[in-house]
């Protein structure tokens, strides 16, 4: 049974009864207070195109230089729990909004532990922009939806890698995710919570979405600052003003009547992640842990472009996927 309300909750798990051409993940990242160790852990669920292969899965990312650690497991293995308080099992690993309880064991390595999340920061969910898709969200049988669950949040804890131990003790944490059939062909993504100034959080992406018959490069960003989250979005009318992009960095500016963004990406060394095409995971994206984004908020007002916030965000997730050049090029 589907249950219609779980559009104003994305956290909750959306597939219903689908069981074919589908995939649905939770992104959760997770870094140390000294900044020096990051673990993102992204459990799931996908069923191929025709529905023959399916499985629950939990994908371990480590900061470490090591390749990600995947976990399949039956389909059945898999539950969640309807309604407005997050919580969803994969074998004997658990994750909520109060935290996450891993015990991960394929004979090679071995991940366990448990990491406690304090409140979390959500993009705000509206009657009509339920989420950070806006009222996209409502527009069935797109590509890929999205949700950002938390901007930003405290963490304790710790979790056992191959026998390392990495302790999250004032550590900081973020929540993401995404479902439906497949990822964009080309995209941007960035992300980082670790600015100088507390409780401050950037989210960018940019991506070729496919419409109708043609297609069309969209926008999502996000920056949390003193409190207040800067949006800026297709759907609310900014437009992106500069793209560039190279091997594993970004150049992006995106701007409405009122606002700026500036940011540039640069990664690191990149990690080899599986990705869902047509539900299965047999795409690949290329990931850097530990990244940085240099990010400048402008105010736009009599022809004046006056800046009110930069910083320099570390530790951040990045994400350049546009060997096609499919997002095109706008002089910066």
């Amino acid at each position: 049974m589907i249950r219609i309300g779980r559009i104003w909750n994305p956290a909750e798990y959306q597939g219903g009864g689908v069981t074919k051409r589908y995939f649905e993940g939770w992104y959760f990242k997770q870094v140390d207070a000294a900044q020096s160790r990051i673990v993102c852990v992204i459990p799931g669920i996908s069923y191929s195109a025709d529905g023959s292969a399916r499985h629950a899965f939990v994908q371990v990312v480590p900061s470490s230089g090591e390749e990600p650690h995947y976990y399949a497991y039956p389909p059945e293995e898999f539950s969640s729990v309807p309604g407005k308080h997050f919580a969803i099992r994969i074998g004997r690993n658990t994750f909520s909004s109060s935290g996450m309880t891993l015990d991960l064991r394929d004979g090679v390595h071995e991940v366990s532990g448990s990491v406690r999340f304090g409140s979390w920061s959500p993009w705000p969910v509206k009657a009509l922009s339920p989420g950070v898709m806006g009222w996209y969200r409502f527009v069935p049988g797109m590509e890929t939806y999205h949700g950002i669950l938390s901007m930003d949040h405290a963490l304790s804890g710790s979790l056992l890698v191959d026998g390392d131990r990495i302790d999250f003790a004032r550590g900081r944490g973020y929540v993401e995710k995404d479902w439906g059939r497949s990822f964009p062909s080309s995209w941007i993504w960035a992300q980082s919570n670790h600015f100088e100034e507390p409780a401050t959080s950037l989210m960018l992406s940019v991506a070729k979405i496919p419409w109708m018959t043609g297609s069309f490069v969209g926008s999502i960003a996000g920056l949390l600052l003193d409190g207040k989250l800067h949006r800026f979005a297709t759907y609310t009318g900014a437009r992106v003003t500069c793209i560039e992009t190279g091997v594993n960095e970004a150049h992006v500016t995106v701007a409405d009547k009122h606002e700026e963004l500036e940011v540039r990406v640069r990664g690191c060394r990149a990690l080899t992640l599986k990705a869902p095409v047509l539900g299965s995971m047999e795409g690949r994206d290329a990931e850097s842990l530990g990244g940085t984004v240099d990010v400048t908020l402008r105010v736009l007002s009599g022809g004046r472009a006056d800046v009110v916030f930069e910083g320099t965000g570390r530790q951040a997730g990045i994400e350049v996927m546009n060997a096609k050049d499919e997002l095109g090029r706008i002089p910066c």
